[in-house]
């Protein structure tokens, strides 16, 4: 998609945001700003409760044309900790805390990810793993270690390249392909009973996009008719 259309596309789905904000019961009232870049929502403002931030998710999420829901909002005033795992140069926000094995101006801990992640049991609220997942043999046991740290309701944002985009191949580091069917599996509890909720999971020409929760807390896996939104 050239640039002019995507802004275009970008300004259409704000317009619906608004109207979705102004009209659904359930959200009108909350105070937050919705923007989009590229199909992705991103999301500021102030809501009272962490119930309020899940149904913004979901219902933007429902809106067509939307890859992701990406929000930084203070719930009950406190802001969200969210983590950038592999997060190399680039962190998608300057406040997020930077994970990476090699230093760098957006390094703000060490750690080899393969060795798991430095951080407590249920104590951040969002993990970005960007361009990371194409990387690993086995990125299993890091999908499990953001299962852990996650507290319930909290979100892991995943992108990586899709498998029939020539970003898939031409990087000779990339060892794994990945398609949006690719998530499906993980939407499945694994033998130890973990498992993830997707919120959205889908791709533009180039990009796989997913949103996903951890299954746990209250939160129960998903059924078949939330799967077949996603996953043939």
């Amino acid at each position: 998609m050239d640039r002019r259309r995507r802004d275009l596309v970008d300004r259409d789905l704000e317009d619906a945001a608004a109207d979705l904000l102004a009209h659904d019961s359930r959200l009108r009232g909350l105070d937050v700003r919705v923007r989009f870049d590229g199909g992705v929502a991103h999301v500021e403002g102030d809501v009272r409760a962490a119930a309020d931030l899940a149904v913004l998710r979901e219902r933007l999420g429902r809106l067509a044309g939307v890859l992701a829901v990406w929000d930084r909002v203070r719930v009950a005033g406190a802001m969200p900790r969210v983590v950038d795992l592999g997060c190399g140069g680039t962190k998608q926000h300057r406040d997020n805390l930077g994970v990476d094995l090699r230093p760098g101006p957006a390094v703000d801990v060490l750690a080899d990810l393969a060795r798991g992640v430095p951080l407590a049991d249920e104590s951040v609220d969002q993990v970005f793993v960007v361009h990371v997942l194409e990387h690993l043999a086995d990125y299993l046991p890091l999908l499990r270690e953001c299962h852990r740290v996650l507290r319930p309701g909290g979100v892991l944002h995943v992108l990586a390249p899709w498998w029939r985009h020539v970003n898939a191949v031409a990087d000779p580091t990339h060892v794994r392909l990945i398609d949006v069917q690719t998530f499906k599996h993980l939407c499945r509890p694994d033998d130890a009973g973990r498992c993830w909720y997707p919120l959205l999971v889908t791709r533009d020409e180039s990009t796989v996009f997913a949103d996903l929760v951890p299954a746990k807390g209250g939160r129960e896996p998903a059924g078949e008719r939330r799967l077949a939104r996603f996953f043939d």
